[in-house]
């Protein structure tokens, strides 16, 4: 009967635990799926070809196919700085809005995008004006160096 009792104790516990994380979980889903779709895009191969070059080109020639100026992050979800960059980044793409598109390229879901440029350390940092040439940084970069990039490199104020 103890035992009994136990059982329907415990399963009671785990229902009502279970359904009020879900409950939280579907809210936090619902709050990160709206702040980052409108500032940060995750691009696979096939979207990072519509969004930011043709790396399939057989000149290898870079050419920037966006309408404004572009950040591209090639990260890893296991890499501890790129865990460390992101809400960095983040934090950018929610300060710059409209005038700069922020990309995040996962390099072991979208290899071929990862190969075609040669990412061998990551977090890789891709910065594209509109018009002019892609600027590249590697490793971890602190906010300051990141806004100093935009500003000079994206938005040519000095």
């Amino acid at each position: 009967m103890k035992k009994i009792l136990f059982v329907l104790f415990l399963s009671l516990c785990f229902a009502s635990c279970k359904n009020d994380n879900s409950v939280d979980l579907n809210q936090k889903q619902e709050d990160d799926t709206t702040s980052k779709e409108c500032f940060v895009q995750e691009l696979d191969d096939e979207t990072f070809m519509e969004k930011v070059c043709d790396y399939t080109k057989a000149d290898r020639h870079f050419t920037y196919i966006g309408d404004k100026p572009c950040v591209v992050d090639f990260y890893a979800t296991w890499c501890g700085p790129c865990k460390k960059l992101s809400p960095i980044i983040e934090d950018l793409a929610k300060e710059y809005g409209d005038s700069v598109y922020f990309y995040k390229v996962d390099v072991d879901k979208a290899n071929n995008v990862a190969r075609a440029f040669g990412i061998q350390s990551i977090p890789t940092l891709l910065f594209c004006p509109k018009p002019g040439e892609a600027t590249v940084l590697q490793g971890f970069q602190d906010k300051e160096t990141l806004e100093s990039m935009i500003e000079t490199t994206l938005l040519n104020k000095e």
